[in-house]
């Protein structure tokens, strides 16, 4: 047995958010793979499903039918980790407004899956996962990387190490934005509107630029964690 796999399907509801009822739903149509059985045939969840019922949730936040979700969710490769899923619904997201929503501090430690240190919730809050508010017992928390900020509690990181990764990644994220903003500006959008007198017209490409945002998140996380393995192979070359 999978010793991740250790979530009853109540512990998974609990943690994704959802009804034991709607975790069975969507077990019924293929949505989710079938549990572990543990000892008394106990079915069991992990990672890779609560991943996967995040991935559900924002797919249906983007207004997609189940037969659409079912049809996307069949296009994965059947081997994907929970964190593959969860840069898939981190991309889904980039199509719509950022979506922050509070919930009190039994709540998110309901979602959280344990207790959580006041140490535990300042690294949240450096990972960009969660914000205080002037209620101390209450939380604007982004849902799209609770769970793999959750996860990343148990990786011996200092806060110190955290705030510094935030400002690099920050600085940086900045600057590419900046960057491309103004290639596109310079390059796209100005010969246009020079060119183009149409209001309407002007208007589509308007539009249609706010509309690339998707486009270039993706490209740029692509990028990254591309970068990224390539970083990592060099760093930690395999042994042997």
């Amino acid at each position: 047995m999978d010793p991740a796999a250790s979530l009853t399907v109540d512990e998974l509801a609990a943690r994704a958010g959802v009804t034991v009822r709607t975790i069975r739903f969507y077990s019924t149509r293929g949505l989710l793979p079938p549990p572990e059985i543990g000892p008394r045939r106990v079915g069991r969840y992990g990672p890779g499903h609560l991943s996967r019922l995040a991935l559900i949730e924002e797919l249906q936040h983007q207004g997609m039918t189940l037969a659409a979700i079912e049809r996307y969710l069949r296009q994965l490769p059947p081997d994907l980790s929970p964190e593959d899923l969860a840069l898939h619904r981190a991309l889904v997201a980039s199509w719509a407004p950022d979506a922050e929503a509070e919930a009190t501090r039994e709540k998110l430690e309901r979602r959280a899956g344990r207790p959580l240190s006041e140490d535990d919730l300042d690294r949240l809050a450096a990972m960009n996962v969660l914000a205080r508010t002037d209620d101390p017992d209450v939380f604007r928390i982004d849902p799209v990387i609770l769970h793999l900020g959750v996860r990343l509690l148990e990786v011996p990181v200092s806060l110190k190490t955290l705030l510094a990764a935030r400002e690099v990644v920050l600085e940086h994220s900045r600057e590419a934005a900046r960057e491309l903003s103004r290639m596109f500006k310079e390059e796209v959008w100005e010969p246009y509107r020079r060119r183009e007198s149409d209001p309407e017209q002007v208007e589509t490409m308007r539009t249609l630029s706010a509309h690339m945002q998707p486009m270039i998140v993706q490209a740029l996380v692509t990028a990254f964690q591309r970068s990224m393995r390539e970083e990592l192979k060099a760093s930690f070359p395999d042994e042997g």
